[in-house]
């Protein structure tokens, strides 16, 4: 998570160390969201693809912070790519060429 916390903090604009703790918490909150919705949790956490990678950065951004005033822009862009995720077989079912 040392990777996705680096990628975060930039995104969010933060080189100090002092929110550390709070954006390592809206990281995993934004795991386990996308978790609940349907994602599986090695696709939820990974560190790699980038349609997670943004979709926990957007979460990030919309959470981060008091008088944020994108907070609520931020949280309809979160809900669309999560929405995108869960209706994707590749993200809620695994492998599909081995379904297929």
């Amino acid at each position: 998570m040392i990777m996705l916390l680096e990628k975060i903090k930039k995104a969010l604009r933060v080189s100090s160390i002092a929110f550390d703790e709070e954006i390592s918490d809206l990281i995993s909150a934004a795991q386990q969201d996308l978790k609940l919705s349907g994602v599986m949790g090695e696709k939820a956490i990974s560190e790699t693809d980038p349609l997670i990678i943004r979709a926990v950065t957007v979460y990030c951004k919309a959470n981060f912070g008091f008088d944020n005033p994108d907070a609520e822009k931020l949280q309809e862009s979160y809900k669309m790519i999560k929405t995108h995720l869960t209706l994707s077989a590749e993200y809620t079912v695994g492998d599909v060429s081995v379904m297929a």
